[in-house]
């Protein structure tokens, strides 16, 4: 077939060599403009226009398109069989999804009409869910309300940070939507309507998502947050007002830490733990206050003996 291709970070990337492998011929590859990355602000090229430059493909990367009249003109004379869009980072305009025969099909990170939004691989593991996957679907004009093709389960082990998931869903999507698109020309994959009643949301991250709340949420909630939101907003909380990045923490083992006010510190044998919500406990493994580095907690406490009757999270940031 025919296709324009439209993605711009890593996670679309193995779609994209999958749709060469099978053969399609891929007119176009649309990706978001260079950006300023790193310190430096290097002027960067998405994962996606360097994989199909590599690959010899065509690329544009218009700012804008829902009125770009040149770019409008450019899929008009291509007239593709289908236009696949997979974290491409821009709304699809109506004029845009009426373009080709076999419609605009989107790869999106989750079980529809589970988390539909911007983050749905971040909040799937930072509710502590076991299980999510793929879905192909038939783009409209509703935030990811088109009808579903095809989806593939795919588990969220324990320990399974938002960064591991983020790639094993990559690879899992690459050979769903190969399978959508032949099955769509062949006729044997029935588009289904989404549940609207079971959506769910899965909003943009902010900072602010990352700020630890003691009291708010038990360990196990609070450990699941930190998986779910790397590599960012990661977790964080304050000590003294001054901000405490938290890089790696776990659900406390320990069954004799008792029962204390949310935030407060316990010390144990160089290992340091907080309290949280129903009586339980979470350790911060790996710390970094503000404007020091990141280090064990038994180095940072080396550095910063803490009183007794200290508490994370009582001041602002």
């Amino acid at each position: 077939m025919k296709l324009v291709f439209c993605g711009t970070p890593a996670f679309a990337v193995p779609t994209l060599e999958a749709l060469i492998a099978a053969g399609h011929e891929i007119a176009l590859v649309v990706s978001q403009p260079d950006r300023p990355v790193g310190r430096s602000q290097t002027l960067t090229a998405p994962p996606v226009k360097q994989v199909a430059l590599a690959a010899g493909l065509p690329v544009t990367q218009p700012e804008k398109i829902r009125n770009n009249l040149e770019f409008r003109a450019q899929l008009e004379a291509i007239a593709p069989d289908a236009i696949l869009v997979v974290a491409y980072g821009r709304i699809i305009p109506p004029w845009m999804l009426a373009l080709p025969r076999l419609g605009c099909i989107n790869l999106h990170g989750s079980l529809l009409p589970k988390y539909r939004g911007a983050a749905p691989i971040q909040w799937a593991v930072a509710m502590g869910d076991a299980i999510t996957g793929n879905t192909t679907m038939l783009l409209e004009e509703g935030l990811d309300t088109g009808p579903i093709l095809l989806q593939r389960t795919i588990e969220i082990g324990p320990d399974k940070t938002a960064v591991g998931l983020f790639q094993a869903l990559a690879v899992a999507g690459a050979p769903l939507m190969v399978e959508t698109l032949a099955g769509l020309d062949a006729g044997t994959v029935d588009p289904r309507p989404q549940d609207h009643a079971d959506a769910t949301f899965a909003p943009i991250l902010d900072r602010e998502d990352g700020r630890i709340d003691f009291a708010a949420r038990a360990a196990h909630e609070i450990y699941n947050r930190w998986r779910g939101f790397q590599p960012w907003p990661g977790a964080f909380t304050t000590l003294d007002g001054k901000k405490l990045i938290v890089h790696r923490l776990a659900v406390a083992a320990l069954t004799d830490l008792g029962s204390a006010a949310p935030g407060a510190v316990q010390i144990k044998d160089h290992r340091l733990f907080a309290a949280c919500a129903g009586s339980t406990w979470i350790e911060l493994i790996e710390v970094q206050l503000e404007g020091k580095k990141r280090m064990p907690a038994s180095e940072f406490l080396r550095g910063n003996p803490l009183p007794s009757g200290a508490r994370l999270g009582s001041s602002a940031a």
